[in-house]
């Protein structure tokens, strides 16, 4: 943004402020926006389209709670902070809501800071709620001197029973009219430490009898006797989420307040607030639906009794809907971004099938990612008269689809193929059923990129399964130099060069699409993670931690950080079938 003078006709000279909002320019004079011609995408987009005709700045916050790591729920508010504020030119806070010390810790604010970063948004500026606490209380004693709150003595459950019901209004606390000294001296003393926790609470006095029950005298401030992550000691009493927040929005200029919808009862408590604490600059709120996926906990409380329990590795278990655990997984920040853009923005609550998710990352992976080599479940195929000691270089196209002008169009890596290979147990079958177009008794297959081979033989464990497979190959049929067609191709990997590598394969970690906290451990899914040990081409020997590519015929995985050179690691992100229909 940026002042200029603009002449216009009849007038003297007149400033005005030009905005670029994507490709669009707003004129505000001295009265209005004159021209606005942005299309809104949804209807938060629509009120701020609105809002700047009075006003052209647009900033919002992302304000997490550093009590756990973020998840694809919390991805939605971030995204929606952090991208409306781009798309209008505007800015985006981060701030830790950390008015609450229980289970707030530096490890969740770090892991927050990676997870923003790695979504590829950025903040204006960094703040924590809590260093507004001495503003807070500053202002908690305005309202006690304007008669606007009180310091109360009754308890948790005492407060809930006096409170009323949807139908029937409260009962004004029996502390209610206290002096405005004898609240100063008793809220003084609260900060001071001299009460136990839970003894007394500082309360809005509104309307008992308000048909909004979030407007009944809520607390303001609680006792707790609790060391603070960012403040240390400094405090013994904490101002509520609903207090701080809006002080906090307006100090630092948030002109929309983007919400989950579960806080658009408490909207008219936010206003009340900011008018009560005698703030010019009114931010203002916009409720929008939570994200919500089959087969997906998004609860911190549920997310946190897994970790706890032992029932996942942690909080960056690849099975997780935290980031931290997508990003493990192989996700990557496009698709999850896409996926967010595909679910939308709306007023009402909905359901998205976590299909949607796989299909988006789907879709990313396949343009990106380097196909490779790998047997996840290795049985030894031996080539009987292919020569002894001799190796032919076969090459890998990187990306195939890879067009002209990608950094990766063209490029190869090398494979050496020898007399003996691995291939996946379930391409051989030694009775097949009708339509089995892999590797059969007497039955031919071409081996990715190399020869086609016919079985000539099998040799059988104890158990009855099969230990080795004998075929015979075909010199005159080297892939792209050859016109003999079979109807199936299989991958492989070389034995001389094979490198061991464990793989976890994931399935989704709910068994239902609806859980509750009644029963989401009973709904785990105990097959929700299958570990293999099978072997993966020299190319892959060194990859780093983090690296996706796609196992031809397999899926698409990504290696762990538990991978060493001698011994790979590497999660399925997921598979190659997508069951996902993007036209329905």
């Amino acid at each position: 943004m940026f002042l200029c003078a603009c002449a216009a006709q009849n007038t003297s000279l007149t400033k005005v402020i030009e905005r670029k909002v994507y490709g669009k320019i707003f004129f505000l004079g001295t009265d209005r926006i004159m021209e606005s011609k942005i299309e809104p995408r949804n209807f938060i987009e629509e009120f701020i389209v609105e809002d700047m005709r009075q006003n052209p700045v647009v900033k919002t916050r992302f304000p997490p709670e550093p009590n756990g790591y973020l998840h694809i729920g919390h991805a939605k508010a971030l995204w929606i902070d952090f991208s409306t504020a781009e798309r209008f030119g505007g800015k985006c806070n981060l701030r830790f809501d950390d008015t609450n010390p229980t289970k707030e810790d530096v490890e969740f604010v770090d892991a927050i800071e990676q997870d923003i970063r790695w979504l590829g948004y950025d903040w204006d500026k960094l703040c924590y709620g809590s260093d507004y606490f001495d503003k807070c209380y500053e202002l908690a004693v305005k309202l006690i001197k304007d008669g606007k709150a009180y310091v109360c003595d009754l308890d948790k459950d005492q407060i809930r029973e006096y409170r009323g019901t949807l139908t029937e209004p409260g009962i004004d606390s029996p502390y209610r009219n206290r002096s405005i000294e004898e609240n100063l001296d008793l809220f003084e003393r609260m900060k001071n430490g001299e009460f136990p926790d839970g003894s007394r609470t500082l309360r809005a006095k509104i309307d008992m009898a308000s048909p909004n029950i979030n407007l009944r005298d809520p607390a303001l401030y609680r006792i707790l006797h609790r060391s603070h992550h960012h403040q240390g000691d400094k405090w013994c009493i904490y101002p509520m989420y609903d207090f701080a927040h809006p002080i906090q929005d307006a100090i630092e200029g948030i002109t929309h307040s983007l919400c989950s919808l579960e806080y658009e009862a408490h909207r008219p408590l936010y206003n009340w607030v900011i008018d009560a604490c005698g703030f010019e600059h009114k931010p203002r709120q916009i409720e929008f639906a939570r994200l919500n996926i089959t087969n997906t906990i998004m609860s911190k409380r549920f997310l946190r009794a897994l970790v706890e329990g032992g029932y996942v590795s942690g909080w960056d278990d690849p099975r997780m809907p935290t980031l931290c655990g997508m990003r493990r997984r192989g996700y990557t920040p496009e698709a999850i971004k896409d996926f967010l853009n595909r679910a939308g923005v709306a007023k009402a609550d909905s359901i998205v099938d976590s299909a949607m998710l796989e299909h988006c990352v789907r879709e990313d992976l396949n343009a990106h990612c380097d196909r490779v080599l790998a047997v996840v479940d290795p049985v030894k195929l031996v080539i009987d008269n292919f020569p002894e000691g001799e190796y032919i270089d076969i090459e890998i196209e990187n990306l195939p689809i890879a067009e002209e002008g990608d950094e990766k169009y063209g490029k190869t890596h090398t494979v050496r193929f020898g007399r003996e290979v691995y291939i996946e147990r379930d391409d051989f079958m030694v009775e097949p059923p009708k339509k089995f177009f892999r590797l059969k008794p007497d039955g031919e297959v071409r081996l990715k990129g190399a020869f086609i081979v016919k079985c000539v033989g099998f040799e059988l464990n104890d158990d009855g399964s099969v230990k080795e497979i004998h075929c015979t190959y075909d010199p005159e049929s080297f892939s792209g130099e050859c016109t003999r067609k079979v109807k199936g191709t299989i991958q492989w990997v070389p034995v001389h060069d094979a490198i061991p590598a464990e793989f976890r394969l994931y399935e989704q970690l709910m068994t239902d699409e609806n859980v509750s906290a009644d029963d989401f451990i009973e709904k785990l899914n105990p097959d929700s993670m299958k570990i293999m040990h099978g072997f993966i081409e020299p190319f892959l020997g060194n990859v780093e931690p983090g690296y996706r590519c796609q196992f031809m015929r397999i899926g698409y995985f990504c290696a762990d950080p538990d991978s060493k050179p001698d011994a790979m690691v590497f999660n399925r992100t997921v598979g190659l079938k997508d069951s996902y229909n993007p036209s329905k």
